[in-house]
């Protein structure tokens, strides 16, 4: 687990002004990696390190002389269309370049001569999914999540007897993961009608979002070899934002008995920006269990866990409909809440996952699953919020939603903030639900 070290001075500051506000995303503290590249002309994309409103080129950044060392090396594995080359060299590489990059990156450093000309605007770029995503598997780590959807179906016994035991997970869909922005069709798919004595095949009703954060797996496992707790964290490169959509009526129809297949392969939206476990160091928290739950097994603990395993990232998820575009209004915030409150940590999924002797790849993206807070106000999503969509949501501008219509983008964004510390972000994920194909 990191510590604190140079890199997370609040007192930094950066030659790059936009980084300075107080109220950025991305200060000289966070430093989050994607890949990019601008959008006019036929550019090839490439690694990127926000700094303020601005891209640092790692590509260009390489290349201008000012990188040594292991610092080079990492900046250099960097520079292509994906991140897997950076996240497989592991942690001591990626300190080395985090330590570079904010040096060279402070106000009165001498490389700010040779690297204004690697800094490319934010709103002049787009972005790709920043790695080639092997395997994507999804979990289960929110009880509060799991509580609020219990209660909808088992009212006595909302959570299945395995839940405070085992992280709960299962393999996703890597081949439909994009980036933020992007708009997608609503799914079709086969549903059962309350009364029905068929299925029937068309587009999904009940269309919903999930609130999770992403986890890349930096460097790998061999087959046969479980990663233990006190080194799990060391395999992860960071995080992102990530939107696991969901078609509750889809799922509801074909779950049983293998779990959930269409309902969710159809979408996955990722931020693209990958902030590194060292730029969240000033924001661990112990993590502990409610008095009278189990203990974790010995395989799923560690004192550097109980000491620091939680992680106070601020979640929020807002919606804006087709007609508060038209109108000009703003996206409306519908939850708030933190990972803080996850049941299971980023280290437990890692050391369950490979327990069994499953090796992991670098690229490998886990997700937290819905990331609810212990009041429905903290929901990750709309079958919560709406309690299976019994309680509409009204909307400041009179529109209401039990579940997503079309036109509606759904915008998560995601930071961290405490006293002492400088504030850092994750940028934002949205995607727009586009009309079933005719």
């Amino acid at each position: 687990m990191y510590t604190l070290n140079e890199t997370h001075d609040p007192a930094l500051r950066s030659w790059v002004a936009s980084a300075n506000t107080g109220t950025s995303d991305f200060p000289i503290q966070n430093l989050p990696f994607a890949v990019f590249r601008r959008t006019a002309g036929d550019e090839v994309f490439r690694g990127g390190v926000a700094i303020g409103d601005q891209i640092l080129d790692l590509s260009a950044a390489a290349a201008s002389g000012v990188l040594q060392g292991l610092a080079l090396q990492a900046a250099q594995a960097g520079s292509g269309d994906s991140l897997n080359a950076l996240m497989a060299l592991g942690a001591t590489s990626w300190s080395a370049l985090r330590l570079a990059l904010s040096q060279s990156l402070r106000s009165g450093a001498v490389a700010q001569s040779a690297w204004v000309a690697c800094l490319v605007p934010q709103a002049d770029a787009e972005y790709a999914v920043p790695a080639r995503i092997g395997d994507y598997t999804d979990f289960y780590t929110s009880l509060h999540h799991a509580t609020n959807i219990g209660k909808q179906f088992r009212p006595d016994q909302p959570l299945l007897p395995n839940y405070k035991w085992v992280p709960i997970g299962y393999h996703g869909r890597a081949s439909s993961l994009s980036v933020s922005g992007q708009s997608f069709h609503r799914p079709q798919g086969q549903t059962l009608a309350p009364g029905a004595t068929q299925p029937a095949l068309g587009p999904c009703k009940r269309l919903d979002y999930e609130l999770e954060l992403g986890v890349f797996i930096g460097t790998g496992n061999a087959i046969g070899t479980p990663i233990e707790m006190a080194q799990a964290e060391s395999h992860i490169f960071g995080l992102c934002l990530l939107n696991d959509w969901s078609a509750r009526d889809l799922q509801a129809w074909e779950y049983q008995p293998l779990g959930p297949f269409l309902s969710k392969n159809f979408a996955t939206t990722l931020s693209p920006w990958i902030v590194t476990l060292e730029a969240l160091a000033p924001y661990r928290l112990p993590f502990t269990r409610p008095t009278g739950d189990p203990q974790p097994f010995p395989y799923l603990d560690s004192a550097a866990n109980q000491s620091g395993g939680a992680v106070d990232v601020q979640l929020s998820v807002s919606l804006q409909t087709q007609a508060m575009r038209e109108q000009g209004h703003n996206a409306t915030r519908l939850t708030l809440t933190s990972y803080r409150h996850a049941y299971w940590t980023m280290a437990q999924m890692v050391a369950h996952h490979t327990v069994n002797g499953c090796n992991l790849q670098a690229g490998d993206l886990l997700g937290t699953g819905t990331l609810s807070g212990p009041t429905l106000d903290q929901a990750g999503a709309l079958i919560e919020l709406t309690v299976g969509g019994k309680q509409p949501l009204t909307l400041p501008h009179g529109e209401s939603r039990s579940f997503l219509e079309d036109g509606d983008c759904v915008v998560m964004a995601g930071w961290c903030e405490r006293a002492g510390a400088v504030r850092i972000g994750f940028g934002h994920c949205y995607a727009t639900v586009l009309p079933a194909r005719g």
